[in-house]
């Protein structure tokens, strides 16, 4: 098989994955009922984890912190064996179309992209239509309570929950996969959930999941400065404020505790000239412009610019990833 043809398959793959995310999109998590939720394998990934959680457990910080190590590896081995093992057989025995799709299917679990899309499409119609009910609905994955958001503050959840995921949910899968293949991608997402689950500060798990946590921000630290600088781009090509965004980036995004989402959440504040807050834990961004529901629409135009080069960026890195597949 040619060096050209592994390329082209990696770039069908990805396209491919692309495109079922854009078809069928993800099951929608609880309130939402969703028959297929549960059968997500990253819902999989976070619940093997709190299964496990327990047998870790140890009063002992210095062993717990070891336990977290090997609860993490486990729980990344576990998806992530099978995919690359199951590929490779499906590649070597099954044959070359049979491989895409799986692939392809696979690498589509790790992205999502349509889901956030009709979320904040709908949050953004809700705010303009004045139902604050219906909009608190679409806020809740800002790890905030709701209840009693206003509009405006419903609107910078729904932005800092637009850039933050531009990292977790979109670049930093394809990023991975660009080195990786498919099994990267994997190994990233169950390492994004890993610290969702248990890669707190509380004194539940602040020795349980500080492994988890740091492997989440070193795999995250170059794709998510990688994001702000797409989200510059991005803003230089719709009109937005380019220069304010890439200025509210170096300003502020030591202010936000994350030590990588605070770059590309600044870069989309001073992109949409707007102030997001989350209360009580910070505020980036200057309030040159309202918090409107236009606001959101402006933010997925970006978020979706982004993708794009992100994708045009990583293709002459597929070319040298992908000259010999499953070599």
């Amino acid at each position: 098989m040619t060096n050209i043809t592994n390329v082209l398959i990696a770039i069908c793959v990805l396209g491919l994955a692309i495109i079922v995310d854009w078809l069928l999109g993800d099951p929608p998590p609880p309130p939402w009922k969703s028959t297929y939720y549960k059968l997500h394998p990253t819902v999989w990934m976070g619940t093997l984890t709190k299964v496990l959680e327990p047998n870790f457990k140890n009063p002992v910080p210095k062993k717990e912190r070891l336990n977290g190590v090997l609860l993490a590896l486990i729980v990344i081995l576990t998806f992530t064996l099978p995919v690359y093992f199951g590929l490779r057989f499906i590649f070597t025995s099954l044959g070359l179309i049979v491989y895409i799709l799986v692939a392809a299917v696979i690498l589509k679990l790790t992205i999502c992209i349509k889901l956030e899309t009709d979320w904040g499409k709908a949050a953004a119609k809700a705010i303009e239509s004045g139902d604050l009910a219906e909009a608190r609905r679409y806020s809740h994955f800002s790890r905030r309570d709701a209840r009693n958001l206003t509009g405006p503050q419903i609107v910078s959840a729904v932005i800092e929950s637009i850039a933050e995921n531009l990292t977790d949910f979109r670049l930093s899968p394809i990023f991975y996969y660009t080195f990786f293949g498919v099994p990267g991608a994997v190994a990233f997402r169950a390492i994004n959930t890993l610290d969702g689950m248990v890669g707190f500060k509380d004194p539940e798990h602040i020795h349980i999941g500080w492994f988890s946590a740091t492997l989440d921000t070193i795999v995250n630290y170059i794709p998510a400065r990688l994001t702000t600088i797409l989200i510059v781009l991005a803003s230089a090509i719709l009109g937005e404020d380019y220069k304010n965004a890439w200025a509210i980036a170096h300003r502020d995004q030591g202010k936000v505790p994350s030590l990588n989402h605070g770059w590309q959440m600044a870069a989309m504040a001073g992109a949409l000239s707007v102030q997001l807050e989350k209360p009580g834990h910070y505020i980036i961004g200057d309030q040159i412009e309202g918090l409107t529901s236009n606001q959101i629409i402006r933010a997925l135009k970006i978020r979706n610019v982004a993708i794009i080069l992100c994708i045009l960026f990583m293709l002459p890195i597929l070319l040298l990833t992908n000259l010999y597949l499953f070599a």
